[in-house]
């Protein structure tokens, strides 16, 4: 959408729509993807409720902070020497630095499902800035390239692939993100769909942990999702049926194939309900973790290493595989960012000591800080059972695909927790949530013994940013806090309010100054 906007609709912005996207009776050749394209192709800014267009332009915020934290690293800027700046003007190559600039720190916004704004704000940036569209059209886009991306991952959730190591998500909101700024029509869309998850990216978990190669853990998909929207448009063809043909996507992907997922809710249930805003660069159960560090650090002040007899860090299963998986290639200032960045010790220990801990942690001189590491090897983590619970009650990252699937999550179940864990959660059913109270529960209690005899400790269920009420409340303000934090211009975050109304000039000018400042 590239005209300009009347002030009516802009002020019905601020109101609840209660509508839903059209929708068309479906037939037999229906298949989920045609389903998805469909709705993604007509989608306009007047079928999306209010408060997921305001937690979209916080996504967009929030994922530039991520992408100027990535420009800032050794890494990043090495990235920007092979592939160019993100403001080029080729906007297939710009979306794909912008996708991989704001990925591998970990800084990166997720969803049920997915860590979703790798590709569907970095390539609607990229494309809005090119096609010079105005900041409603930014927000339709970010939240069409949601909705598809989230879907698709979803029906592949209970499957070997999570979080970061999901890569395909990218494929979906890179087709997405950019089709719904061009504005496409539907069989464009599930042709470019069909080509891209015709050879899905599958990381190996060697490279993604001990080597650079996690700096295309997006930019690669994104890149294929280019080549599928350009193959579309020239008239090749993709399999509508890709997703659950017994030799399809998700006959490889997922172990427990959720094709329902794909389609279900469209118009109605929101997947952008369920972000969680990253506020602290890291992995699964970091945020929490270094949120009690943080606090304990205010109560306790400066302390040394040696006044520290333990740090207990007590945390759900998924911290702990995600810890467990990265334990092996971490010891010491010399280790890769990919496992680094998974570590657990490591960023409780830095919070413990100087009351943070942000992207610059992971870069010289403070990785190089041996007290740093002398009290991260005091750091041990253990198992909760109730913070297990907790996480699959709630929906992200995976307690939603758990009750969509039901009885037969039980083997994935028992694949990743054992026996106990399917005692543990019992019968899980789908409810019908709409996501609009939607939690992400990935809590931490970090107890810090002293060796004095003192002991401090703190437990937060939902860490800061996450899905949850306090996040609903106060999205913006905690995305503006995340992109000064970076070194972000106010004249930026200031104007976030205004996003929605800003045409196409303005917005072109938002985006130069959020990256060329």
């Amino acid at each position: 959408m590239t005209a300009v906007l009347g002030e009516s609709v802009a002020r019905a912005l601020c109101a609840d729509w209660g509508s839903s996207a059209p929708t068309r009776a479906r037939t037999p050749s229906d298949t989920p993807l045609r389903e998805l394209s469909h709705w993604a192709a007509t989608l306009r800014p007047e079928h999306i409720p209010c408060r997921v267009l305001k937690l979209a332009a916080s996504q967009v915020l929030s994922q530039i902070a991520s992408i100027r934290a990535g420009l800032q690293h050794p890494l990043g800027r090495r990235l920007v020497a092979a592939f160019g700046h993100p403001m080029q003007r080729d906007p297939r190559a710009a979306a794909g630095v912008f996708a991989a600039l704001g990925s591998w720190l970990n800084l990166d916004d997720t969803a049920y499902a997915g860590h979703l704004s790798n590709s569907t704000v970095a390539v609607p940036l990229a494309f809005a800035y090119a096609r010079q569209l105005d900041g409603l059209s930014l927000l339709t886009a970010v939240v069409a390239a949601n909705e598809c991306a989230a879907r698709i991952t979803a029906s592949a959730t209970l499957g070997p692939l999570r979080g970061q190591s999901a890569v395909h998500t990218h494929l979906a909101g890179a087709v997405a993100g950019r089709l719904r700024c061009d504005r496409a029509p539907a069989e464009v869309w599930e042709n470019s769909f069909g080509l891209a998850f015709g050879m899905p990216n599958w990381p190996l978990m060697r490279a993604f942990l001990a080597s650079d190669a996690r700096l295309f853990n997006t930019f690669t998909p994104v890149r294929t999702a280019m080549d599928a929207c350009d193959a579309a448009y020239a008239g090749l063809r993709g399999a509508p049926d890709i997703m659950e043909h017994r030799d399809g996507f998700l006959a490889r992907f997922a172990t427990v194939p959720l094709p329902q997922a794909v389609a279900k809710g469209l118009g109605s249930r929101w997947h952008t309900d369920t972000l969680s805003f990253k506020m602290h660069p890291g992995g699964p159960g970091i945020d929490a973790a270094v949120d009690c560090a943080t606090e304990i650090h205010k109560t306790l002040g400066a302390l040394r290493p040696q006044d520290v007899a333990e740090v207990v860090v007590e945390a759900s299963l998924y911290t702990l595989f995600a810890g467990k998986r990265a334990a092996g290639y971490v010891n010491g200032p010399g280790s890769p960012l990919g496992a680094l960045v998974l570590d657990v010790p490591y960023p409780v220990a830095t919070a413990l000591l100087t009351g943070e801990f942000t992207v610059d942690d992971f870069s010289s001189p403070r990785l190089d800080d041996p007290e740093r590491w002398e009290l991260s090897r005091r750091v041990r983590l253990e198992h909760d059972t109730e913070m297990t619970r907790e996480l699959f009650l709630s929906d992200a990252p995976f307690g939603e695909a758990v009750r969509e699937a039901g009885e037969a999550a039980v083997p994935w179940l028992r694949g990743f927790g054992g026996d106990e864990l399917v005692d543990l959660l019992g019968p899980l059913e789908a409810d019908g949530r709409d996501f609009s109270r939607a939690t992400k529960a990935t809590g931490a209690r970090v107890t810090v013994r002293l060796t004095d005899g003192r002991s401090v400790s703190r437990t937060r269920l939902v860490p800061v940013g996450a899905a949850g009420p306090d996040t609903r409340a106060r999205h913006a303000d905690m995305v503006r806090e995340k992109f000064l934090s970076v070194g972000g211009p106010h004249e930026v975050s200031d104007s976030l309010d205004r996003l929605h109304r800003m045409r196409p000039r303005a917005l072109r000018r938002w985006i130069e100054t959020a990256f060329l400042d």
